[in-house]
């Protein structure tokens, strides 16, 4: 995945975060006012906050969007300990341009005809806000914290926390 520089400079974790995890959990909201997640790969994330995606033009989620245009992404690295929560609008892209800019090899198991495939559309969602949140320790080091909070009742020190709006 390919990230650009962001304009926002306080963007820059949270894309950093996003390009190493790359599969969100993309949150819409259906016509009975349902929340409804699922797996995405995020394609690209621009330098204006925009991040890309391959979807089916007959998918649920581009009439959910077209009703309701406000979305979440979740990203999770339980690994590192990094999280990143995106509130943000959606828009379904018909723009054969960028499809060739964004095609990749693992796209084909979705869209079997390729680039031109018919129902392959792009949804991109722009970043309204976004809250991380990063350990920077080791694992270790975290379980270590952890277990020092448990038996002195005092909170451990987890790595930071910062909403980011854009």
């Amino acid at each position: 995945m390919e990230t650009k520089t962001p304009i926002n400079k306080q963007l820059e974790k949270v894309l950093d975060i996003i390009e190493d995890v790359r599969i969100a959990m993309m949150t819409t909201v259906d016509g009975q006012g349902n929340l409804v997640s699922r797996p995405m790969a995020a394609l690209q994330v621009d330098e204006n906050g925009t991040v890309w995606f391959f979807t089916k033009r007959s998918s649920p989620k581009v009439d959910q969007i077209d009703s309701e245009n406000r979305v979440n992404l979740s990203f999770a690295s339980v690994s590192d300990a990094d999280y990143v929560s995106v509130s943000g609008r959606a828009q379904e892209l018909d723009d054969r341009a960028k499809v060739n800019e964004l095609w990749n090899p693992q796209a084909k198991a979705w869209f079997p005809e390729g680039k031109d495939d018919p129902e392959l559309v792009l949804l991109k969602v722009h970043i309204d806000m976004a809250e991380y949140w990063s350990a920077s320790d080791s694992k270790m080091i975290r379980f270590f914290q952890q277990a020092t909070a448990a038996i002195t009742g005092n909170p451990p020190k987890m790595g930071e926390n910062e909403k980011v709006y854009n």
